[in-house]
């Protein structure tokens, strides 16, 4: 099992390897987008601001290749924290007055990401700490995994799908928050599992050991 960790330049890359190895998996760190094929299944990980790293994405053949492997080839993909966000159809993060449908994402999983505030959120923002999840459709993802679990989040936007079939898990920060989605071989998890000990290791186990890889 070769599982390939995206390095495009942005991400929380070592504690995903850290976790991996933890995990007694040999991950391929991939830091050229023509190098995607080799692994059986991949992660994308994602720290900041959404417009810049679709931006570097795009501008570096990350996005062609992704889809290429993942549309093309049907390559399972877990996209992680800001990771997971990108693989929306749009961001209204780091938009102007001229985007008002948003930034263009990866298309994998049709939904727009918003800020907390608009969803009504009056906590703090950044959501930053661990909180539990509860599941909304059965996935081989949470395996062993029971509701309220908790689980480390850090963001101050949230995915908003458009169809209830592709969440699989929320949590509750003021407002509901999509905690995980899902599209085919697509998924996404808002929380860091590589950061969220026992729980998160499971969850990166059963990615790995799923139907999809």
């Amino acid at each position: 099992m070769k599982v390939g960790v995206i390095d495009y330049g942005v991400g929380n890359l070592g504690s995903v390897i850290r976790a991996l190895e933890e995990l007694r998996v040999s991950p391929i760190l991939i830091n050229r987008a023509i190098d995607l094929h080799i692994a059986d299944c991949l992660i994308l990980p994602g720290v900041g601001n959404f417009s810049d790293c679709i931006q570097i994405l795009d501008s570096n053949d990350w996005s062609s290749a992704l889809r290429d492997e993942v549309i093309g080839y049907e390559r399972p993909l877990l996209g992680v924290c800001l990771g997971m966000q990108l693989l929306a159809s749009a961001s209204m993060e780091g938009v102007d007055g001229n985007q008002q449908e948003g930034i263009s994402g990866l298309g994998f999983i049709p939904g727009k990401v918003v800020h907390l505030r608009s969803l009504g959120c009056t906590q703090r923002v950044p959501h930053v700490g661990w909180n539990s999840i509860k599941s909304c459709n059965s996935d081989h993802l949470f395996r062993n995994i029971p509701d309220g679990t908790d689980f480390y989040f850090v963001h101050s936007y949230a995915f908003v799908p458009e169809d209830s079939k592709n969440l699989l898990a929320t949590t509750e920060y003021d407002v509901q928050v999509s905690a995980a989605v899902r599209s085919g071989h697509v998924w996404g998890t808002q929380f860091h599992p590589e950061k969220s000990s026992r729980a998160g290791f499971q969850l990166l186990r059963n990615f790995i050991d799923g139907e999809g890889c």
